[in-house]
């Protein structure tokens, strides 16, 4: 037999906040990933003097 008291109370209060942690963390990380492609965004891409440099590769080993 289970008797709920202040506990169930406790229990849930402390699920809210860690699904609330849980949200921040998530909006954090995805800002975060944001802002890493917009700084990707400004790099110029590398180039080579032979564009054929690199367009085969040898699969046997």
């Amino acid at each position: 037999m289970e008797i709920q008291g202040s506990t169930g109370v406790s229990d849930a209060s402390a699920e809210l906040r860690a699904a609330k942690l849980a949200k921040n963390q998530q909006e954090q990380e995805g800002k975060a990933a944001l802002q890493l492609l917009d700084s990707a965004a400004g790099v110029p891409q590398s180039s080579s003097a032979n564009p054929a440099l690199g367009s085969t590769v040898d699969t046997y080993a």
